[in-house]
C-alpha cells in the first residue's frame, strides 16, 4: 500500500514529503522502501530533535522522510524541506533564514558532536535590548514548546553548554508559515 502511494506520487509531484517510518524500529518502513524504489541519499542526521530524516530520489521526484515526533517533523521541515521546495518553486532570491546573535537569559546543557535546535521566545526586555530564552521543556514529542515559540536558538555542531548571558544564533520563525 505505502509502496503504490510512493509510486503514484512520484509520477505526479516534483516532491514527496512523508512522516514517520524512517527509523529503524520494527514498523520502520520508509527508508528501506525509499531504497528499493529510487536512492537513498543521506539518513541520519547529526541534529536534534531530527536524526532520523530520509532524503532522496523515487523517478522524478525528490523524497523528504521527516521523522514521526510532531516537534521533529516541524524542525526538520523547517529545516531542509521548506527551502527545497522554495527552490521547487521558481524562487531565485535569497530566502534564507537570518541567523541573529542574541544573550540566551539562562544555562543551556548541550554535548558537542550535533546540531541542536531549541524552541524558544526571542523578545526585547524593558530596556529595549533583545534576549531569548526557552520555551520550558525540550522534549522532541512536547508539541506545546513548539506552538508557544517564535524561533529557534541554534546551537551549533561543536558547541557545548551555554551559559546564563552567552550570545546565541537565534533563527526567528514568527510568520513564516
Amino acid at each position: 500500500m505505502l509502496e503504490h502511494a510512493f509510486k503514484e506520487a512520484s509520477a505526479s509531484a516534483d516532491a514527496i514529503v512523508s512522516s514517520g517510518g524512517v527509523s529503524v524500529g520494527e514498523a520502520d518502513f520508509t527508508r528501506e522502501l525509499l531504497a528499493k524504489l529510487g536512492e537513498v541519499l543521506f539518513w541520519k542526521i547529526a541534529m536534534r530533535p531530527g536524526r532520523p530524516m530520509a532524503f532522496g530520489r523515487i523517478g522524478g521526484a525528490y523524497f523528504f522522510g521527516l521523522p514521526g515526533n510532531p516537534v521533529a517533523v516541524m524542525v526538520t521541515f523547517y529545516e531542509f524541506v521548506r527551502d527545497a521546495l522554495l527552490a521547487l518553486a521558481g524562487r531565485t532570491d535569497d530566502f534564507t533564514l537570518p541567523l541573529l546573535r542574541v544573550p540566551c537569559t539562562t544555562a543551556l546543557r548541550k554535548k558537542s558532536g550535533r546540531t541542536e535546535f531549541q524552541r524558544a521566545i526571542v523578545a526585547r526586555d524593558g530596556r529595549g535590548e533583545w534576549s531569548v530564552h526557552v520555551t520550558g521543556s525540550q522534549g522532541s514529542g512536547v508539541l506545546r514548546s513548539m506552538s508557544e515559540a517564535n524561533c529557534f536558538i541554534v546551537l551549533e555542531h561543536d558547541r557545548g553548554d551555554v551559559k546564563a548571558g552567552d550570545l546565541v544564533s537565534v533563527q526567528v520563525m514568527d510568520g513564516l508559515v
